[in-house]
């Protein structure tokens, strides 16, 4: 094959290579981008709606959000997930951070095995142990209480995410520790100006991850908590399009966009950590 062929062939594949990239970026932008278009139009529907479906006609309406504060218990859902969405979070990364540093840089009695323990209960499905939750609830007193609901959100996502935060750990260089202990740094300078401004980025993921989770769960918030007052927003918009006579879907739909409010300021909020984070350690300490 001669060179002009070979450049030929060489620049039909990369066309290639980006026409079937373009396509299936394309095609993914459709199967995200449609449903959000259904809620959102859904969401500012003046005329009763006994379906989702992708409509453009009007008139557009505010009179949806302003129902969800109105006539039912939205604000108290909402309230609830923030409440609990945010002990979780600020917990939670707490103790994933602390526990992953000990876990990459400490040896000590139990240490491989407790990692394996942690495998082995993240294997453990949530439904598989919600006879457990309820009884542990039944004898704590915790059945409808938000502070036992977000006892077991923190405890389901450390297992994993001590995982997680513990390989992120391994990737900074342990003889950055040893430095900052020559220069006469304890233990916690040690973790707190060197190590970790260096692991930002996942613990920026982590918060994210953590602060999401109660928005979205259904499960176990619809089994422990008994009061409508007290549901989450995952729960309380079910009870809105669960009774197939009585279809709210407009104030589904209005609700849901809201739940995108507090997690999108999150985002963009922790969005500065996910690349700052790789270089600010270098000069600390």
């Amino acid at each position: 094959m001669t060179k002009k062929n070979r450049r030929k062939s060489q620049k039909n594949k990369r066309r290639l290579t980006r026409f079937f990239t373009y396509l299936y970026l394309t095609i993914l932008s459709v199967i995200v981008i449609y449903p959000l278009l259904i809620t959102l139009t859904t969401a500012f529907q003046s005329r009763n709606i006994m379906a989702f479906d992708l409509s453009f006609a009007g008139p557009w309406t505010l009179d949806n959000f302003t129902r969800l504060f109105t006539e039912t218990f939205y604000g108290n859902w909402y309230l609830n997930t923030l409440k609990v969405a945010t002990t979780t979070m600020v917990i939670q990364v707490a103790a994933i951070t602390l526990a992953g540093y000990a876990y990459s840089r400490y040896r000590f009695t139990g240490r491989k095995q407790s990692l394996i323990f942690f495998l082995v209960v993240q294997m453990v499905p949530t439904i598989a142990a919600l006879t457990a939750f309820y009884v542990m609830g039944l004898l704590v007193g915790g059945l409808d209480q938000h502070w036992f609901l977000t006892f077991i959100y923190i405890g389901g996502g450390i297992p994993m995410n001590t995982w997680l935060m513990k390989g992120y750990f391994d990737t900074v260089p342990i003889e950055l520790d040893e430095s900052a202990r020559l220069d006469g740094a304890g233990h916690l300078r040690t973790f707190w100006q060197i190590v970790l401004p260096l692991v930002r980025p996942m613990i920026a993921v982590q918060a994210l991850w953590a602060f999401m989770a109660p928005f979205g769960e259904f499960m176990l918030a619809r089994f422990l908590l008994r009061s409508p007052a007290n549901y989450l927003v995952a729960v309380g918009l079910q009870t809105f399009i669960n009774n197939p006579r009585e279809q709210k879907v407009a104030l589904f739909a209005a609700g849901a966009l809201l739940i995108a409010l507090p997690i999108s300021l999150m985002f963009f909020y922790l969005q500065k950590h996910f690349v700052s984070g790789l270089t600010a350690g270098g000069t600390k300490g």
